[in-house]
């Protein structure tokens, strides 16, 4: 009986996955589009629209964590997804952007030698493949920002005194500031493979599809996500103490890459598509959204006291994000370094170890 309950649960993670990443097919389609009728830059469609729609289940599931749990406990799961989800997109979502776009480069290559190209196959999936350097740059200080919020939320868990609820406050301005500046930058420049967009799934004859058909075509496909996504963390849930895994861990190392697949997801369709400037600021994005929003209401109706555990997923994070910005400074964001990000989930999951043990 509990192999066929375990059985069960494993089917319906992958059902699950299957459904988030059709569901994120239909929605970086429709908020491509629902950016041309916003009249904003296509990085502003990655960073704001595409990130926004994503977090804005989990900033809701958090909301809901820290202002009805009955217990600690209960509040204590919205300020680690606070903490996890930033350092699941730092790590896992580069990484698997980076395994990605390697996993690009390789089909291409293979397509140059194969037509007797392959003078040029070298030069594949170099720093071309992450963007030109302007792009680079602009990520470089999307990483700034979350870095400087990051810094400051944590440090905030290591102190206590009578004002720092109200500091919540901050964070919701800081993303408001982002948010604008973000909205307000234009276009991002001359045009490249990314300008164009696909015919839109529910009216794919359209040239030009209606207003409506895109509004709809958003948001069908975020309550699909986001219901796929509960279930898919649910069953993480219930499979963890199947496998000997403690609740802990189960909240810390897995829920996180599940609350972020839809992400995750994005990433992969993106590059899959090659516009790889939008699957790096959906990323990005979503990491300003998850440093602001969800600590903000951790600090205006939790203690924001931090553990070990909470202390540790904020060293990797920043060291995580700390080895990004001097890779981009020093201009070597190759996809085999961004896959590399990817490591420091790893570190995190073996420093875990000694500190719940």
């Amino acid at each position: 009986m509990a192999e066929e309950t375990i059985v069960w649960h494993f089917v319906l993670l992958i059902v699950c996955a299957v459904a988030i990443y059709l569901s994120c097919e239909w929605f970086v389609n429709a908020v491509e589009w629902l950016g041309q009728r916003l009249n904003v830059g296509k990085m502003a469609v990655g960073t704001i629209l595409a990130a926004f729609g994503t977090a804005l289940p989990e900033s809701v599931v958090t909301l809901v964590a820290v202002t009805t749990g009955g217990t600690e406990d209960a509040k204590d799961i919205g300020v680690g997804a606070a903490m996890g989800g930033p350092l699941a997109l730092a790590t896992v979502a580069y990484g698997v952007t980076g395994f990605m776009l390697l996993y690009r480069r390789r089909l291409l290559t293979r397509e140059l030698v194969t037509a007797g190209g392959g003078s040029g196959a070298e030069d594949l999936g170099g720093t071309a493949a992450l963007g030109t350097p302007a792009d680079t740059a602009r990520l470089a200080r999307d990483q700034r920002w979350f870095l400087g919020v990051f810094v400051f939320k944590v440090a905030l868990g290591l102190v206590a005194f009578a004002v720092k609820p109200w500091l919540g406050l901050v964070f919701f301005a800081v993303y408001a500031l982002y948010f604008w500046k973000e909205m307000s930058g234009g276009n991002d420049g001359p045009g490249d493979d990314e300008d164009e967009l696909e015919p839109l799934k529910i009216q794919p004859r359209a040239e030009s599809p209606a207003t409506w058909a895109v509004l709809a075509q958003t948001a069908g496909t975020l309550v699909v996500i986001f219901i796929a996504s509960q279930l898919f963390v649910h069953q993480l849930d219930a499979i963890g103490p199947m496998l000997g895994l403690s609740g802990t861990v189960t909240a810390l190392l897995l829920s996180p890459i599940a609350t972020e697949l839809p992400e995750i997801m994005n990433a992969i369709i993106w590059v899959r598509q090659g516009k790889v400037k939008l699957a790096l600021a959906n990323i990005s994005g979503a990491m300003m959204i998850q440093a602001t929003v969800p600590s903000g209401l951790g600090l205006l109706f939790t203690d924001w006291d931090f553990d070990g555990a909470l202390t540790w997923s904020g060293a990797v994070t920043m060291v995580a994000i700390v080895y990004l910005l001097v890779t981009m400074a020093a201009h070597r964001l190759t996809p085999a370094r961004l896959a590399f990000a990817g490591v420091f989930y790893l570190v995190f999951a073996i420093g875990l170890v000694p500190i719940l043990s």
